[in-house]
């Protein structure tokens, strides 16, 4: 049987796939091996996910919404995806504070690798952790919280699938809300250089996309919180036009994405780009992101202009986004406000390879992090370079997995492991 993720690009090399029911079975399955990973819904485009052990599925295991009004918090099973969660809240009149542009990602995934949305004042998904239940190396099932576990909790929740497999997230809500959302076409790109700051602090969430062809943001996607902003914002704006229909940020069917034209409506329904009920590309497609320093983010804009007839030909459609700091170690906005440059890739790693290292090399002066579960190409000393708590990460690493269950290629490579 061939494992692939979501993409294709990637097939794993498990000796043997996994599926338990259940949360005994998986910590017998997890004691007996060797080598394992989880692999979620394998919505990574490198081989994080990869190993030559045993390869578990946690599609099978149940899928708990529990939600404790006292607390404000919700646990949910692992492999639930926000989507899925978002409906259950909402219907209970609670919110998350964000998401990410697919709801269709499962929830422990996302946290693990440190994926995110966008909004000046909002951090990564990981941010709204409050507890992860954990099946160590032994097989035990332990809670690591905010609460409870003191300074390392901020170690253990982006923590790539390294110390173990999640079975549990417990995540912190809010009081449910609506949101109204705006599309502006062709912002001049030049506008960014006077009004960057103001652009990206007009909506709760904002979204510029691009195509690098030409000097313009072709959409850019204002989410305005109820209650938030103008009633009805201008139809022109430091040059761009409001749309006057829905649009889609490839020009396709614009019924695949949320509703725009500023009608307002649940959360989870305008927060994400596209619909639940559909799956752009159906992994027709490749993904790298790059994270710099936010107060960095024009030098960044000025460093990929040039290059964008390398970039074009193999692009589908780029995406610049602004994340707030926050004090998990492994994170790629970790104690820095962040930019975050998308691009979403044509299927053809070995015409997209050669250009991400053109974009690495643009953007090296300014200390860019890349996306966990995205593609890059940075040297395994370069990344490091940028996360000062990896030497504590690798302490962490050996009191939960001292021989290296949780391990493999990836891990090795750009995560070394403490000496016992």
């Amino acid at each position: 049987m061939v494992v692939t993720n979501w993409a294709g690009n990637v097939s794993f090399r498990a000796a043997a796939f996994h599926q338990p029911a259940s949360v005994p079975e998986l910590q017998r399955l997890v004691a007996a091996s060797p080598r394992v990973k989880a692999l979620g819904l394998g919505h990574s485009f490198n081989p994080i996910a990869d190993t030559t052990g045993d390869l578990v599925s946690l599609a099978r295991l149940p899928k708990p919404v529990t939600i404790d009004a006292a607390l404000r918090r919700v646990t949910v099973g692992a492999g639930v995806t926000y989507g899925e969660l978002a409906a259950r809240l909402d219907q209970a009149g609670y919110a998350l504070a964000n998401l990410a542009s697919l709801p269709h990602i499962s929830v422990a995934g996302a946290v693990a690798t440190g994926t995110h949305g966008s909004g000046n004042s909002l951090g990564s998904l990981a941010t709204a952790v409050a507890a992860i239940d954990l099946i160590t190396a032994s097989g035990d099932l332990v809670t690591l919280s905010r609460d409870h576990s003191g300074a390392q909790f901020a170690g253990a929740v982006v923590s790539l699938g390294a110390l173990g497999i999640a079975v549990t997230v417990t995540l912190d809500i809010e009081p449910t809300y609506q949101v109204r959302q705006y599309v502006y076409e062709n912002l001049p790109l030049a506008a960014l250089d006077d009004h960057l700051d103001e652009v990206f602090a007009s909506a709760y969430s904002v979204s510029l996309f691009t195509d690098w062809r030409a000097p313009v943001i072709t959409q850019a996607w204002l989410k305005l919180r109820a209650g938030q902003g103008l009633a009805r914002p201008p139809q022109r704006w430091l040059g761009a036009r409001q749309a006057d229909g829905p649009r889609h940020p490839l020009g396709l069917d614009p019924a695949w994405c949320t509703p725009q034209l500023g009608v307002p409506g649940p959360w989870h329904e305008r927060l994400p780009h596209f619909r639940l009920d559909f799956t752009p590309s159906a992994g027709q497609e490749l993904q790298s992101e790059y994270l710099i320093p936010r107060h960095r983010a024009l030098e960044a804009i000025h460093a990929i202009e040039p290059i964008g007839d390398r970039i074009a030909p193999v692009l589908q459609v780029a995406e610049i986004r602004t994340v707030a700091a926050d004090d998990l170690w492994l994170s790629p906005c970790y104690q820095r406000d962040t930019t975050a440059f998308h691009f979403t890739w044509i299927d053809d790693p070995a015409a997209v390879l050669p250009v991400l290292a053109v974009i690495e090399d643009q953007l090296a002066p300014l200390a860019p992090r890349p996306h966990w579960g995205k593609l890059f190409t940075m040297a395994p000393d370069v990344l490091a370079s940028e996360y000062q708590r990896l030497p504590d990460f690798a302490g962490l690493l050996l009191s939960h997995d001292p021989s290296g269950k949780f391990r493999n290629a990836f891990l090795d490579a750009y995560l070394p492991a403490a000496p016992g």
